[in-house]
């Protein structure tokens, strides 16, 4: 006997069958609950994304008020973003370049550089942007709550604010 015989004489078989799960109801109250199962999640989702958004836009505004910057600012997708890159010393067309697949790598980055920037001229160490790429909500909050002072002169990126001046 070889062993594919032997594997199929040892098999336990199933019998799979396409009964409702619930016989008892209809296909129409099944088609029912998933719609319900389905909307209840997505705005459950919805609800999540909106309290994350406003938190983040809370947290970004209190940062754009150290680094001198509009408030209004941290509440427009994608130019915050781009605000963000520049008071750390990048290129702000960056954060439109990141819904391109395979760029939006190079994208993260490019923030990754200018949050290390951010945090240096909040006064925090060069480890800081560990926070930022692993944990960003705990950098976002970090630096938005604590009591650091923005000092364009804490980094080698070029300031915000001297390029206006120009």
């Amino acid at each position: 006997m070889n062993i594919f015989t032997t594997l199929a004489q040892t098999s336990s078989y199933y019998y799979t069958t396409t009964e409702p799960l619930f016989p008892e109801t209809t296909p129409a109250e099944q088609a029912t609950a998933i719609a319900f199962f389905m909307m209840t999640f997505f705005v459950l989702f919805f609800i999540f994304f909106a309290i994350a958004y406003v938190f983040f836009a809370v947290c970004l505004m209190r940062i754009f008020k150290k680094a001198d910057v509009p408030q209004w600012i941290a509440w427009v997708p994608f130019y915050n973003t781009w605000k963000m890159l520049e008071i750390g010393g990048q290129q702000g067309f960056w954060a439109v370049l990141a819904v391109i697949p395979i760029v939006n790598i190079v994208s993260a980055i490019f923030l990754y550089i200018a949050q290390y920037h951010i945090g240096k001229k909040l006064g925090k160490g060069g480890e800081f942007v560990i926070w930022a790429i692993v944990v960003p909500f705990v950098w976002y909050v970090w630096l938005a709550f604590d009591k650091s002072k923005w000092d364009d002169k804490a980094s080698t990126a070029p300031s915000l604010h001297h390029a206006s001046a120009k």
